[in-house]
């Protein structure tokens, strides 16, 4: 008997390092998802709103003239 407790030891060893590689790999995707969707918010975040740039400066002064 002593010998099947054994064996249901190291099954359950082989079981627990099995899950807890698939867990340590999903980890590590989800946690690359969300920082490259934290990079992809602050560049979309920068890209909005408006900025007076000098051609835009030299168009309203053209405006402005007529």
């Amino acid at each position: 008997m002593k010998k099947q407790a054994s064996d249901m030891s190291r099954r359950q060893l082989l079981k627990t390092l099995a899950i807890g590689s698939a867990a340590g790999a999903v980890a590590t995707v989800s946690g690359q998802a969300l920082a490259s969707t934290d990079n992809a918010e602050v560049t979309a975040k920068q890209a909005d709103g408006y900025r007076e740039t000098e051609h835009i400066r030299s168009y309203y002064d053209s405006l402005r003239s007529k």
